[in-house]
């Protein structure tokens, strides 16, 4: 909301032409928070290797106490550097202001990389899961807004580690987004005070931030999704310089797969990522998915058999938690969704995707009240066609039509054991053969 109206943001490539100034040159110490973390010890090796910093006062909440913390320190004052690091939770004013009046050679320079998640989607964040995640991230940046101000430090540099989450959000990461949206707009509120500052929104890193808490799963999504894929520290770091080169208050160094998301419809894209894809693929994107959409999922079911329809509303549902989990296998269709390893992060991203497949308002509990692939089909099909009488055998229709896929492929290879159906219901198995459904 600007002057009364309203924007939305894009985000572009930045010219990586002129640089201007570093900013660390002169003398001074150079604050980091979170240095006993993967990323804000990566910083302070750079600013001593890479830019001759000779200062440096290295802030986290158990200091010297964290695990490596003591060699770190001799391996940067083996390199040269003064290095001091001490014990300070940086959200607690009155401690950070007795730390930065007691540096010999004045703070010229701050790095704040400090943070936490604790995902959760919005009905489980509680206040204290919020706080958690405010406290290092928007606490610690204000009380180092204020703390260098009251003691009249003049900066060089105040750099604040921000997230893309903040750019484009992301499931269970409320908190953490609304934190980082923080660390921006406080980076802008600086400069227009007159006052150094750079808000970096990072994309993922491959040795710790927020990629050290997701596992393969949360990591496929965001590429799906995003076209984000890790930076290798030497790359961030060549991007941190980068940013930091350039006069704007604020940058995202992320590293984006172009092609992924270009082989995207547009409209499936975040609205901030649309102005990177461009030209021919884009259009050819945007034909495909007219094309594909013209037709309603009601429509063509309503044209099959009962028994068809049950089948391809199995075989979509199937093929949508296929792609949540990230994986190419066929799903078993009464496998249960808590067994395949759903969370309350993947149940959400797929009632989404089978509201947008089927064009229904599916409810947040999906998948916990219709624990099975079988048992949504069963929904979505009574949604879709509410007045409808279902056949005899309609109901055992996708059991039996998986029983006989299943059979199938254990005739088609001797060397796979009688395990092969253990995870069915034998009786079930047998009542439909019984009965001749899918023999």
């Amino acid at each position: 909301m600007r002057s009364g109206g309203v924007v939305v943001p894009r985000l572009v490539r930045a010219d990586v032409g002129a640089t201007g100034e570093s900013p660390w040159s002169g003398d001074g110490t150079v604050l980091v928070t979170g240095a006993t973390g993967a990323l804000g010890r990566l910083v302070a090796r750079h600013l001593v290797v890479e830019h001759g910093v000779r200062g440096l006062l290295l802030l986290s909440r158990s200091g010297l106490e964290a695990s490596g913390a003591v060699e770190f320190e001799a391996e940067l004052a083996g390199l040269g550097a003064s290095v001091r690091t001490v014990a300070c939770d940086v959200a607690d004013r009155e401690a950070l202001t007795e730390v930065l009046a007691g540096v010999e050679s004045p703070v010229r320079a701050v790095v704040h990389t400090a943070g936490v998640l604790d995902d959760a989607v919005v009905q489980g964040l509680t206040r204290e899961r919020v706080d958690a995640v405010l406290r290092p991230k928007v606490d610690g940046a204000w009380a180092l807004h204020e703390a260098v101000g009251e003691l009249g430090l003049d900066l060089t540099a105040f750099i604040l580690f921000s997230s893309i989450q903040g750019v484009l959000g992301g499931p269970g990461q409320g908190n953490y987004a609304a934190a980082n949206g923080f660390l921006d707009g406080l980076a802008h509120l600086r400069r227009a005070q007159g006052l150094p500052a750079t808000s970096l929104a990072w994309g993922l890193w491959a040795e710790g931030g927020m990629e050290a808490a997701l596992d393969d799963t949360d990591r496929e999504r965001m590429a799906r999704t995003t076209g984000m894929t890790a930076l290798e520290p030497e790359r961030g770091l060549a991007l941190f310089d980068l940013a930091l080169s350039k006069p704007s208050a604020y940058a995202v160094p992320a590293q984006l797969n172009r092609a992924a998301l270009r082989s995207r419809p547009a409209e499936e894209l975040p609205p901030v990522l649309r102005g990177l894809v461009r030209g021919p693929a884009r259009r050819a994107a945007e034909a495909t998915a007219t094309q594909t959409t013209g037709v309603s999922l009601a429509d063509r079911l309503a044209a099959l058999p009962v028994a068809e329809q049950d089948k391809t509303l199995v075989d979509l549902v199937r093929a949508e938690v296929a792609a949540v989990l990230g994986v190419t296998d066929k799903v078993e269709a009464r496998r249960g969704f808590k067994d395949l390893g759903f969370d309350s992060l993947t149940a959400v991203e797929l009632r989404n995707r089978l509201n947008k497949a089927t064009g229904l308002r599916l409810p947040a509990t999906l998948v916990f009240d219709h624990p099975t692939p079988v048992a949504v089909a069963a929904l979505v099909r009574e949604r879709l066609f509410p007045t409808q009488e279902q056949a005899p055998e309609a109901a055992d229709a996708p059991v039996a039509n998986h029983a006989a896929e299943r059979l199938t492929e254990a005739a088609s290879a001797p060397d796979i054991e009688v395990d092969l159906i253990d995870d069915m219901d034998v009786d079930e198995l047998v009542r439909l053969a019984q009965e001749g459904i899918g023999s």
